[in-house]
Order: C-alpha cells, then structure tokens, then sequence
C-alpha cells in the first residue's frame, strides 16, 4: 500500500510518502462542517488527544465528553462533526419540544461563516432589487444538519421564505462537489420541510441542483435579475412588488416571461 500525505499535513512523514494536494478527509469534512480540529481536541477524552490530533480518517472510533454535561460515549469522528453529540443529546434533539421554532429566521451573533467578496457583491446586487433583511442570518429547522438545528444560507428574504445561496468551486475547485454537494441537497432539503424555498446560484463550471437554480459563469446583473424571476416564479408577482425598491424587481418579471 502507498503511503499518503496531505496537504494539511497529516498523513504519513513527509519525505516517505505521496503527498496529496487535498486536505485529509478529516480536515475536510471539519472544513465543511465549519469546526475545527481544536474543537474536537476539547471534546475527545484526554488519553485519546494525541491520536486524535494526527487522524486522517472520519470513520475512526474515539471516547469522547458530551459538551452538554452529560455521559461519556463512544463515537466516530463523523458521527460526532454531523450528528447531535451523546445518547441523551440525540433524544433531546429529536423531541417533539425541540421544533416549536423550526422555520423562524434569527439572528445569531457572532456567526462566521466566511462570506466571500462575491457573496457581498451578490447581496448588493440583489439589495439593489428588493429590500433584504440584515438582521437575520441563521434559520430554525426541525431535523439536524451538521449537528445543530439551524442553518445559515448566504441570503435570507423573510418575506417571501427564500433564501440565495451562491455555490462555485473555489480555488481549490472542490468546493460544492462530491460530499459538499450532498450537504447543500442536504440542507435544501431541511429548508423546504420547514416551508422555505432555495435558489442556487451555481458558478464556475457547477451543474444545475434543486429544481431551482442559476447557472452561470460569473455573477453578474442579469443573473441578479434571473434570480428575482424565480423568486417571482415561486412566491408570486404581487409578493416580490411588495418588497421591490423602486421598481427594480420589474426586470425579473420580464426575464420571467
């Protein structure tokens, strides 16, 4: 068997393997979960932390502390980046008490999520259009995504119960394939149980997901416009005019046609 690094930097010792230009599966799907190493180091028993900081594969078993309090569980890395934490936590999660709010958009302070200079320039554009609320970042949902009952698009548009999410391959050109991609069908799809729709802009080179979606090159005005014609598509002229700013979301309602 050939031995592996990557580029993280885990793996095997450099100089004695084959050095990928990718992140371990576990960076990445740390990555993609938006955590870090350093918080599984905190959650992981103490006698496992040094295995741990080296681990290369999700599918490893560790003992791990429930960050609530409560038992001690066995678990894998994967279970414990995209599931809802021990025995107890997962009952709790699921109880029919935990979803009175699914649906309802807040505002979650101290969010980072790494919003791109295109994604400011996608919400300009579309602020442009119609008027956007910017005291509202994350959104309830009744099943678990990630680990947490709450998701956080690019754009939220309360009004209509539409978010915007803009998706390209980044410069790794990974971003948005292969297991990305099943995350963002995943999320869409606990958005719509809650009675939210979701527009994918899908950039550089992505194919079309979802059944409603912008493929395009590049952003630009017109795909600002292709995507106010959607929102119209779905909700309604007489509900996208209630928000429009000046008139602006008129061009959507040409393109529509």
């Amino acid at each position: 068997m050939v031995a592996v690094r990557f580029a993280c930097g885990h793996g095997a010792p450099e100089g004695q393997a084959v050095t990928l230009r990718r992140g371990c599966p576990v960076c990445m799907l740390v990555q993609e979960t938006r955590r870090s190493r350093s918080e599984l180091l905190g959650r992981v028993m103490p006698a496992e932390r040094a295995r741990l900081a080296a681990e290369t594969k999700v599918g490893a078993t560790y003992d791990w502390r429930c960050s609530r309090g409560h038992d001690r569980y066995t678990a894998t890395v994967l279970e414990v980046l995209t599931g809802s934490g021990c025995a107890k936590c997962r009952a709790a999660a699921t109880a029919p008490a935990a979803r009175p709010e699914a649906g309802v958009p807040f505002l979650k302070p101290g969010l980072r999520v790494g919003t791109s200079a295109t994604e400011h320039r996608l919400k300009a554009m579309l602020g442009a259009r119609i008027r956007l609320n910017h005291r509202v970042n994350a959104i309830h949902i009744a099943g678990l995504f990630h680990g947490r009952r709450e998701v956080w698009p690019d754009i939220i548009v309360p009004p209509l119960r539409i978010v915007v999410e803009y998706d390209d391959p980044g410069r790794t050109k990974l971003a948005h394939r292969g297991l990305s991609e099943a995350s963002d069908l995943e999320k869409d799809d606990l958005l719509r149980d809650v009675g939210w729709e979701v527009i994918r802009i899908r950039a550089a080179g992505l194919g079309p997901i979802g059944p409603h979606h912008v493929v395009c090159a590049r952003l630009t005005e017109s795909v600002a416009d292709e995507v106010v014609a959607i929102m119209r598509t779905i909700r309604g002229g007489p509900a996208v005019d209630a928000i429009a700013i000046d008139g602006r979301s008129r061009v959507g309602e040409v393109s529509a046609g």
